[in-house]
């Protein structure tokens, strides 16, 4: 067999054990057995272990896919705006606010990737998995989406949304004045504060949602949701 061949069939096989893993994700939660993982894909436990070495990388695996499936989603909501804000200016008929639409599109983004792959959402914002510690190459594709949030940041910045900002002050400065250099050098901390609240927000609302805390709240929940994020876009200055 030639080495093209094995690699098409090493990544075959690879993409049915977590396909199956996934599964049981949705049956079992985050608590994989190997064993059961390897009785559903029809191989020996102990053939499992070509592909993945433990329990823990296999749902690192998972947990990556998920990370980047949500950060494609997300820039995939952003980059439409964009381009239609593009056409429309192009056309003479810009009369929309592209930064706020672009806040609105990530946010159901964000909760339509969640509705629709709810155990995937639950790995990597719900319960942490009791014995497993993320390695840290998880970290590009867990801030994938967020980088999303600093880039609508940074343009609000360069278009004068964030005029004559006081500055922050107290133990939160720093790690604010951080994350201001790693996702929008040009905003200001705090307009970087508001948007990581926003942020939180939006993963608390989608949350309460997934996981069933707006039952017998909450008629309309897109319409909750919504409104929800339509007052962050406001607190954040978009």
């Amino acid at each position: 067999m030639s080495s093209g061949i094995r690699a098409r069939v090493r990544a075959q096989m690879t993409d049915e054990i977590k396909t199956v893993a996934r599964r049981h994700l949705a049956s079992d939660g985050a608590n994989l057995s190997l064993r059961a993982v390897a009785r559903d894909v029809g191989v020996v436990s102990s053939a499992i272990y070509r592909y993945f070495a433990s329990r823990d990388e296999l749902l690192t695996a998972l947990i990556l896919d998920a990370y980047n499936s949500l950060g494609a989603a997300v820039e995939a909501a952003d980059l439409g705006v964009v381009e239609a804000a593009g056409k429309a200016a192009a056309a003479g008929a810009f009369e929309w606010d592209a930064l706020s639409a672009r806040w609105m599109a990530v946010c159901h983004a964000v909760r339509d990737w969640a509705l629709a792959a709810p155990h995937e959402y639950a790995l990597i914002y719900g319960s942490p998995v009791p014995g497993y510690r993320a390695p840290s190459d998880t970290v590009p594709a867990a801030t994938r989406a967020a980088r999303v949030l600093g880039g609508i940041l940074q343009d609000a910045a360069s278009q004068g949304r964030f005029p004559a900002e006081e500055p922050l002050t107290g133990p939160a400065a720093e790690n604010f004045a951080q994350l201001a250099t790693w996702l929008c050098p040009d905003a200001p901390p705090a307009a970087v504060s508001r948007g990581m609240g926003a942020w939180v927000q939006l993963f608390g609302t989608v949350s309460f949602e997934l996981f069933g805390q707006l039952e017998n709240a909450v008629g309309d929940k897109e319409a909750f949701f919504e409104h929800q994020m339509r007052a962050q876009a406001v607190y954040i200055g978009l």
